[in-house]
């Protein structure tokens, strides 16, 4: 059994009851598991949250997806007050697509939760996309056995991303890495003893590159990949490429949103004139009525509503708004980051800017802090249709890239 600097550990994969009472293992002052034992953590499942996470399932293509975001949605009950990578907003498209979730605890250490059903544990297998994708790969990886029916959830052992791509057997049919279970630890308390006394351990080893996707190539293998009947579209096209279309949030909701034949979710003047829609609601976006205009500027009828959203930098709020503006060439939309406090100030060094769907820049789309401000802008002319990111330095909190249409 692999145990990190020499701790060791007697490990056991012998069937656990369930627990009669249940204590906190501590990292971080983070409480991260609940368990009944230092070598076997388990966590029932109250019947509420089981029902609650199967109605919450049923929204997907196909009902082998629907079965991966429930498995999903209680391997998360494995892990307590800590924070969500991707964030929950995100999670329906992810499980569309991939079972699995992963969580980061305070010192940004991050662990990938890989739920089963599977009573023989003689293996823990992790899909690709946990592994070879940068911004998914974790530190750690927990094997979590879900049996809804017998209502616990397990977590019966560890091992590291390094220990992943250099000691497990990858299949190349379905794209996974598998170890065996002589190299998990089993023991949990191992986890802790290692991450207090062995902070120098290489937990992640070397990732290869992602494809560099344009535009058109990400919006072809959305149409294709984005019929149901297609059940494992991971399969129809090499890793490098389908790795790179599903790190981005902007196209994965594209692609889950086609898969389940949803109209287009991210269209701004729909959300203003409808006040909004599920999925800007999911990522934090509202709209309010204009409490002042510029003088000068006869506006819309869209004009009377802005967008808005709050957003966390360095445990301080601040507001992005989205203004529309009407001039005789068009609506011109006015980006704005301006700070959540009545008084409060935009820090030096702050950045708002804007890049089109392609990931490219453009003249005049970014403004900088240079010394506190009140508020930072840009402002851009858009055709019916055209996309728009943006990004805000430095990142925020559960940040993702999102492609909001105009």
């Amino acid at each position: 059994m692999f145990s990190p600097c020499s701790i060791s550990s007697p490990s056991s994969h012998a069937q656990s009851p369930k627990p009669k009472a249940q204590s906190p293992i501590i990292m971080n002052n983070i409480s991260l598991f609940t368990f009944t034992s230092p070598a076997d953590l388990i966590l029932e499942i109250p019947s509420n949250a089981q029902n609650q996470a199967w109605i919450e399932s049923q929204n997907f293509s196909n009902s082998a997806s629907c079965y991966q975001a429930y498995m999903s949605k209680l391997c998360l009950l494995a892990a307590q007050q800590a924070k969500l990578s991707p964030s929950t907003s995100a999670l329906p498209s992810l499980w569309e697509l991939v079972n699995g979730c992963s969580i980061t605890i305070s010192d940004g250490t991050k662990f990938v939760l890989v739920p089963t059903e599977d009573i023989d544990l003689s293996e823990l297998r992790v899909l690709q996309e946990w592994v070879d994708i940068p911004s998914f790969a974790g530190d750690y990886y927990l094997g979590v056995q879900v049996q809804p029916d017998e209502g616990f959830v397990r977590v019966w052992g560890y091992c590291t991303h390094a220990q992943l791509k250099n000691n497990s057997n990858y299949d190349a049919v379905f794209r996974t890495y598998s170890l065996d279970s002589e190299d998990i630890t089993t023991d949990l308390s191992v986890l802790t003893l290692a991450r207090e006394f062995c902070t120098q351990e290489i937990t992640r080893s070397e990732i290869p590159p992602l494809a560099n996707l344009t535009l058109e190539q990400a919006q072809n293998l959305i149409s294709r990949l984005g019929n149901p009947q297609v059940i494992t579209p991971q399969l129809e096209v090499p890793f490098s490429i389908w790795g790179a279309l599903i790190e981005r949030l902007s196209y994965r909701n594209s692609l889950y949103e086609r898969r389940l034949g949803l109209p287009e979710q991210w269209a701004v003047m729909d959300w203003l004139q409808n006040g909004g829609s599920q999925i800007a609601e999911q990522f934090g976006w509202g709209s309010s009525n204009l409490e002042v205009s510029t003088a000068g500027v006869r506006s819309v009828e869209q004009s009377q509503k802005n967008l808005f959203r709050q957003i966390t930098i360095a445990e301080q709020q601040y507001i992005l708004s989205i203004i529309p503006q009407s001039e005789a060439e068009g609506i011109i939309w006015r980006f704005e980051l301006r700070n959540a406090a009545t008084d409060g100030l935009i820090p030096s060094g702050f950045k708002l800017k804007l890049l089109g769907e392609d990931l490219q820049a453009f003249p005049n789309n970014e403004d900088i802090a240079t010394s506190s401000v009140q508020q930072l802008f840009v402002e851009v002319m858009l055709e019916p249709g055209e996309g728009i990111i943006w990004e805000v330095e430095p990142i925020p909190e559960n940040y993702d890239r999102e492609i909001l249409r105009f």
